[in-house]
């Protein structure tokens, strides 16, 4: 039987893309899921979808950057399925633009969700897990928490500080918790339709032509909890084996 058999999942940005891919991938294999976004109506297909295909799964609509609305992501996902056994921290945003561009408005909504909403998400889960003396949680960073690019300056800032947060978990988990940190590269996802600087957004979309499908990530997502409990894989960089950055 599969370790991820029976396992109660959170996921958050799940209505598209690399979340979407992770909870067919999870559904299938027989993990119970909580799925989370702002798009209600995307959310419904996907569930009706995998409860097409015989798995298990609910949706919450959830803002991340919206502590309460996360609290109660967690409850629910409690009251539900009795305990949670994953958090995959996936929401996330892309607008790059040259810091000289002085979009500030761009920069908070990155840091609010790519940064706050990954803390609001463990904050959320990590009484439960504690009491329960076990847990995962897997934050998606990226090769930009590896590697500074212009134009990026800000979500780099934001995806270094995911790495940060994962690792920080790691050395705190006390043998219960284990902390997995995902850096994609180039993904087919709707991740760069965010870009507003219409210069960077062409420069993209040409290292995008080379993109890999979404289930590449949700792969490694499932081999990092398909682990038996003593193992913990802390870091997967996954990128196209063309992408040289």
């Amino acid at each position: 039987m599969s370790e991820i058999q029976n396992k109660v999942v959170i996921i958050t940005g799940a209505s598209s893309g690399l979340g979407e891919a992770t909870a067919k991938r999870l559904a299938a294999s027989g993990a119970k899921l909580m799925l989370a976004a702002r798009r209600e109506d995307r959310l419904k297909e996907l569930v009706a979808a995998i409860a097409k295909s015989g798995g298990t799964a609910t949706y919450r609509v959830t803002d991340v950057i919206d502590r309460a609305q996360v609290e109660t992501l967690a409850k629910e996902t409690l009251s539900t399925y009795g305990r949670i056994d994953v958090l995959i921290n996936n929401a996330g945003l892309m607008p790059l633009s040259p810091l000289d561009q002085v979009k500030v408005e761009e920069w908070d909504r990155m840091i609010d969700v790519n940064i706050k909403g990954v803390l609001y998400g463990i904050a959320a889960v990590l009484p439960i897990m504690r009491q329960q003396k076990s847990g995962h949680i897997i934050n998606l960073s990226s090769v930009a928490g590896h590697k500074v690019f212009p134009g990026a300056a800000v979500y780099c800032a934001t995806k270094y500080a995911v790495r940060a947060i994962s690792e920080g978990l790691r050395l705190e988990s006390n043998g219960e918790i284990r902390s997995t940190n995902i850096s994609p590269g180039a993904v087919d996802t709707e991740l760069t339709t965010t870009i507003t600087d219409q210069d960077t957004a062409a420069g993209i979309n040409q290292l995008y032509a080379i993109a890999i499908d979404a289930d590449a990530v949700a792969r490694a997502i499932a081999y990092a909890i398909e682990q038996p409990s003593d193992v913990d894989v802390n870091e997967i960089i996954i990128r196209p084996t063309r992408q040289e950055l």
